[in-house]
C-alpha cells in the first residue's frame, strides 16, 4: 500500500482518469484485507535491515527505494522478522545507473537507521553495526571500499557518508542474492498474483491469525466462566 500510495501522490496535481483507477483498485485492495496482523518472533533486539531500489520505476526517470526492518540476533545473516519499519520512498534526484538507485537507497535506509539504533540504546539493547543486506555488489564494492568510482559526482555525498558511517562502525553493509532481500517488494508495483503469493511472508498468513482468534476466545470464555464462578461462591 505504501508504493501504491506513494506513487498516486505524485499525481495529485495533475490527476487523470487513469489515477481514479489507481485509487480505486487501492480501495479495493484495503476491502478485501481487513485484517493485517504482524508476528513477531522472540529477539536479541538487535536491528538490520533489507535495502532494495528499483531504477526508472516511477513517472519523470525516478527510482523508488525500498528497506525491510526488523530485529534478530546478531549474527552474519539476520533471520528475518516482523518489520519494525518499512520504506517505500520515490528517490526525487534522477538516479543516472542501478548502481546509483541502490546506492540512494542504501542511504536512505542507513539515515532512517540511526534513530533507531539511538531509540534501541536508550532501552538498554547495545547494537552491533547495524547489518543492512544489498543484492548489488557495486553498490556493495563502493561502501567497503573495494571499488573506487570515476565520474560519480552526483553519488559522492552519499557514498562518502556511507564509508564514514561504515568506519564509525554504525553499519555493515553485505551482500545476499536478490529472492532473499525482502526489501525488493516495496519498491515495484506488482500483479496481483504476486501480491497473494508474497503476502504471507509480511503478514501472518489469515489462517493463522483465525486459530489464534479461537484460541483467545476460548481463554477468555473459561476465564469469564472462573470469574463468574469465583463471584457466586464469594
Amino acid at each position: 500500500m505504501l508504493a501504491a500510495l506513494g506513487s498516486i501522490a505524485t499525481q495529485q496535481a495533475t490527476p487523470t482518469e487513469n489515477t481514479l483507477k489507481k485509487i480505486k483498485q487501492l480501495l479495493d485492495y484495503a476491502a478485501t484485507h481487513p485484517d493485517a496482523a504482524v508476528t513477531y518472533r522472540a529477539s536479541d533486539m538487535i536491528l538490520a535491515a533489507h535495502s532494495d531500489a528499483s531504477y526508472l520505476s516511477e513517472t519523470k526517470a525516478r527510482s523508488r527505494a525500498g528497506g525491510h526492518f526488523f530485529l534478530d540476533s546478531d549474527i552474519a545473516y539476520p533471520n528475518d522478522n516482523g518489520a519494525v519499519l518499512t520504506i517505500a520512498q520515490i528517490i526525487k534526484t534522477v538516479m543516472s545507473s542501478a548502481a546509483e538507485a541502490e546506492l540512494g537507497a542504501l542511504y536512505i535506509n542507513c539515515r532512517e537507521a540511526i534513530p533507531a539504533r539511538q531509540l534501541l540504546e536508550e532501552m538498554g539493547h547495545e547494537q552491533p553495526p547495524t547489518p543492512m543486506q544489498t543484492d548489488n555488489s557495486t553498490a556493495l564494492g563502493v561502501v567497503t571500499n573495494t571499488i573506487q568510482p570515476k565520474r560519480t559526482k552526483a553519488m559522492d555525498m552519499r557514498f562518502h557518508w556511507l564509508r564514514c558511517r561504515a568506519r564509525q562502525k554504525q553499519f555493515r553493509t553485505y551482500w545476499r542474492a536478490g529472492p532473499t532481500n525482502t526489501g525488493d517488494y516495496v519498491t515495484k508495483h506488482h500483479a496481483a498474483s504476486h501480491h497473494r503469493n508474497v503476502r504471507p511472508e509480511y503478514l501472518t498468513p489469515k489462517n493463522r491469525l483465525l486459530r489464534a482468534r479461537a484460541r483467545i476466545s476460548k481463554s477468555v470464555s473459561r476465564l469469564a466462566t472462573r470469574l463468574t464462578h469465583a463471584a457466586r461462591v464469594c
